[in-house]
C-alpha cells in the first residue's frame, strides 16, 4: 500500500544550565537532569496530553550507571509520563541527541508516531568519555583506526595538519568571538528561555538553584589564550581555550507532525527538510560535518547559497573553521553561530544537538527573510551530521 510521507515540525526545545565537570551538578544524577527537562517541556505545552505522546529517545554516549537502563524508558516514568508511554536509549556519541531526533522524526514521516520527545545527557565529570570501553584490538592492530583517533584532542591537531591554513591565531580568534557572542546572547536573554532551573545539592553548601551555563568566559581575550599550553602536542594549536570543556548537562525536545501539532495548538518553531550522517577517516573526525552538509543539502535539493542561518558544534575552533574555510565563508560571518556556542556554553556530548536547534529556531523567529537553516557537528570515531530546516516564519522579505 503506498504511502504518504509526512511534513515533521520542530515543537520546542529545552535544556538544563550546562555545568562544568565536577562543578554545579557534581551530586546530582544524570538521570535526573534529562528528567527536569522532559518535566519542563510537558510544562510549557499544557495543550499536549502526555498520553499522545508516542516515544521517548533520550541519547547518552556512556550509558553505564545513572545514563544506562534504556534511559529514555526510565526517564519517561520518572518524568511521570503515563507507562504507556516507550522510551529507550541512543547512542552517537556527540551526535546523539540530533541522532535521537532524526531516528524519532522518520518514524513521524512514516506515520509510526505523531508526538515523540527526543533529547540527551551527559553527566562527564560523573561518567568520563571512554569510561568501562572495551575496543577490539583488531581495531589497533589491523589499522581498521588509527590510533590518535580515540583521543578527540589530536584529532583536532589532525584537523589542523590538513588546514594548514587555519593556525592557532585563527582558532584563538573564533574563540574570542564565541565568548562574546555568548555573553551578548545572555545580555539580550535570548538563551535564558530555553533553560531549566535545577535544584542541586552538595554536602558542604546545601540546596542551591542552576540558572545559567557555568563555563562561559566572557572576560577571554586574544592574549590570555595566547598563553595556554597545547596538551595534545607540543607547539600544537589545540588549547582548552579554543576547544569545548568537559561538561555536564541534559536537552530534549518536543517533534510532531506538523498536521498534529496544528490539531493541537503547539507551536511550529522549525520545519525538517532533510538530514544525513557521513563517515571520514576517524583520525580527522572534525571533518565529518563537510560530507554530512553536502549530502543534507544534495537530498533537499539545495546549495550552501540557499543556507541564511548555521548552528556548527564547537567542539573545537578549527572543526568550525574547516567546515567555513571549505565553502568559502568568513571565519566572522554574521549567520555562523550568532548566540555563541559550545566553547563557550560547553558541548556535554550526547546532548548538544538539541542545544543547536533551539538556537536556530530563535534565529528563524527573529529573521524571517531567511528560509533554511542548518544544524551541523562532528561526531567521534570519524563522523558528521547535518539536519536542513526551513523557517516556519519565512515571508521572503528583508526583516
Amino acid at each position: 500500500m503506498p504511502r504518504q510521507l509526512r511534513e515533521v515540525v520542530f515543537v520546542d526545545g529545552v535544556r538544563t544550565p550546562f555545568g562544568k565537570a565536577k562543578g554545579q551538578y557534581a551530586e546530582t544524577r544524570a538521570d535526573d537532569l534529562v528528567i527536569k527537562c522532559i518535566r519542563d517541556l510537558i510544562r510549557r505545552n499544557p495543550q499536549l496530553p502526555p498520553e499522545r505522546i508516542d516515544e521517548v529517545a533520550i541519547a547518552a554516549t556512556t550509558q553505564i550507571g545513572d545514563q544506562g537502563l534504556t534511559i529514555g524508558r526510565t526517564a519517561a516514568l520518572l518524568a511521570g509520563l503515563p507507562q504507556s508511554v516507550p522510551g529507550y536509549a541512543i547512542d552517537r556519541m556527540c551526535a546523539g541527541a540530533m541522532t535521537a531526533v532524526t531516528t524519532t522524526a522518520a518514524g513521524i514521516a512514516f506515520g509510526s508516531y505523531d508526538v515523540v520527545v527526543a533529547g540527551g545527557v551527559e553527566h562527564m565529570g560523573r561518567h568520563p568519555m571512554g569510561e568501562g570501553v572495551d575496543p577490539n584490538p583488531r581495531i589497533m592492530s589491523e589499522r581498521i583506526v588509527d590510533p590518535e583517533a580515540l583521543s578527540m584532542g589530536n584529532t583536532a591537531e589532525n584537523l589542523h595538519d590538513r588546514y594548514p591554513t587555519i593556525t592557532k591565531e585563527r582558532a584563538d580568534a573564533y574563540a574570542v568571538r564565541s565568548q562574546q557572542r555568548t555573553a551578548a546572547a545572555y545580555a539580550a536573554g535570548i538563551i535564558q528561555p530555553d533553560l531549566v532551573p535545577v535544584a542541586v545539592r552538595t554536602a558542604e553548601e546545601g540546596w542551591g538553584l542552576a540558572t545559567t551555563d557555568e563555563p562561559p568566559r566572557p572576560e577571554t581575550s586574544l592574549e590570555s589564550l595566547a598563553g595556554l599550553k597545547t596538551p595534545f602536542r607540543p607547539h600544537g594549536r589545540v588549547t582548552a581555550g579554543n576547544a569545548a570543556g568537559i561538561n555536564d548537562g541534559a536537552t530534549a525536545c518536543l517533534l510532531a507532525d506538523e498536521e498534529t501539532a496544528r490539531e493541537l495548538g503547539l507551536p511550529v518553531k522549525m520545519r525538517l527538510v532533510s538530514f544525513s550522517f557521513a563517515g571520514v577517516e576517524p583520525e580527522v573526525m572534525g571533518a565529518g560535518p563537510i560530507p554530512a552538509t553536502e549530502k543534507a543539502l544534495a537530498q533537499a535539493g539545495l546549495t550552501i547559497d540557499d543556507i541564511g542561518a548555521f548552528e556548527i558544534n564547537e567542539a573545537f575552533a578549527v572543526q568550525v573553521l574547516s567546515l567555513l574555510e571549505h565553502y568559502g565563508i568568513a571565519d566572522d560571518d554574521p549567520r555562523v553561530n550568532p548566540y555563541g556556542g559550545a566553547i563557550a556554553m560547553g558541548h556535554p556530548l550526547a546532548s548538544s544537538g538539541v542545544r543547536l536547534m533551539n538556537h536556530l529556531a530563535h534565529r528563524f523567529a527573529e529573521a524571517p527573510d531567511v528560509r533554511y537553516g542548518i544544524t551541523t557537528m562532528c561526531v567521534g570515531i570519524g563522523m558528521g551530521g547535518t539536519v536542513v530546516w526551513e523557517n516556519p516564519h519565512y515571508t521572503g522579505e528583508v526583516a
